[in-house]
């Protein structure tokens, strides 16, 4: 299970953990009774017009489970002190414990919302008005959810409430590199 969500061409995202394993960019189909029922990999916006057109759970990064999720993960491992290692990312042969690997998808969630070298955030996808304009080039929006891609901001852009939880990882991160990695987070 790990392995699977640990990996990048599967579940684990630039931005996190996607929603829906991204193997299933080729439809997962059942035909029951002669009707036909599957689902597909949608990183962003729905290619179907079901659910008001947004993607709801089926490839999007979502901040709340992402949240849960590493929580889980430092929780595990604390429970078995810290002998519980992983390959992270999978396939990669680099093993750490799973409150490592808690670290380093906050700092993937974290990283959304962080200027790159160039100075362009992921969750505004190159847009230029966050890029060039001086009156918004500051503004971070709190989106629903992100682009299981490429970590653009889709859906609503005012979720503070369960987006605003980066503000508490950013937190955590920020201790992470004050303190030693396994007594913290």
């Amino acid at each position: 299970m790990m392995e699977s969500l640990l990996d990048e061409k599967e579940f684990l995202a630039p931005g996190g953990i996607r929603s829906l394993s991204k193997i299933h960019e080729k439809s997962y189909e059942i035909n029951i009774k002669g009707q036909v029922f599957g689902i597909n990999y949608q990183p962003g916006e729905s290619n179907s017009s079901l659910y008001g057109g947004n993607s709801n759970w089926r490839g999007p990064v979502w901040m709340p489970m992402n949240y849960l999720l590493l929580l889980s993960l430092k929780k595990y491992c604390d429970y078995f002190k810290g002998q519980c290692c992983v390959t992270f990312p999978a396939g990669t042969g680099s093993s750490m414990p799973l409150s490592m690997v808690s670290i380093k998808l906050a700092e993937r969630l974290v990283a959304v919302f962080k200027k790159d070298n160039e100075g362009k955030r992921p969750v505004h996808n190159n847009t230029p008005q966050y890029e060039n304009d001086p009156n918004f080039k500051d503004l971070v929006l709190f989106y629903e959810y992100f682009h299981g891609d490429n970590s653009r901001g889709v859906g609503a852009s005012h979720q503070t409430g369960w987006t605003g939880v980066v503000a508490e990882l950013i937190n955590r991160v920020n201790i992470i590199f004050k303190k030693n990695v396994h007594q913290s987070f």
